[in-house]
């Protein structure tokens, strides 16, 4: 079994296929916060729609409901526009802006000489574990919402540079 990382060819530079947690949540896109904010509300509004088509629990049993809609809708609005965000890193997305960004807090990083994706105080077998874990788990979210939380060197970009060598 061969252990060499496999790399998939994108239109869009990749700018890091397992992005830390709190970067996805920054450089998410106003359109992003728009499609969540929407998907909280929507699931409400639907609902308040239909019992005023076809009344059918009562108050207290509306109540609970559009309680649950909502937090169902906050939860699946936040999946879904954090995989927004995450096929922009991967390059799936036009990322454009995410690239300068991506530059900038680099080179900031650089400059003020702290290592590029964060320091980590796992040992390198539980980097890489934390690594192979989380990539591309933003995929997954329709079985279990996972999120990379763990800083690691095990990138495979070029951090000085927003482009991915062809592999």
């Amino acid at each position: 079994m061969s252990t060499a990382e496999q790399y998939i060819q994108t239109e869009y530079p990749v700018i890091d296929p397992d992005p830390h947690f709190t970067r996805v949540i920054r450089y998410m896109r106003g359109s992003d916060l728009a499609a969540w904010g929407g998907l909280t509300v929507g699931g409400p509004a639907i609902l308040l729609a239909f019992e005023r088509i076809r009344p059918a629990a009562g108050p207290k049993g509306v109540n609970f409901a559009l309680g649950l809609a909502t937090a169902m809708g906050f939860m699946g609005g936040f999946l879904f526009s954090y995989q927004k965000s995450s096929l922009r890193f991967w390059g799936w997305e036009e990322n454009t802006r995410e690239q300068a960004m991506d530059r900038e807090e680099m080179a900031a990083r650089a400059a003020a000489g702290l290592p590029a994706y964060g320091e980590s105080k796992m040992s390198e077998h539980d980097q890489a574990a934390a690594a192979r874990g989380s990539k591309y788990a933003a995929l997954k979210f329709a079985s279990i919402p996972w999120f990379n939380t763990a800083n690691h060197k095990y990138h495979l970009t070029d951090t000085m540079n927003a482009t991915k060598s062809e592999h």
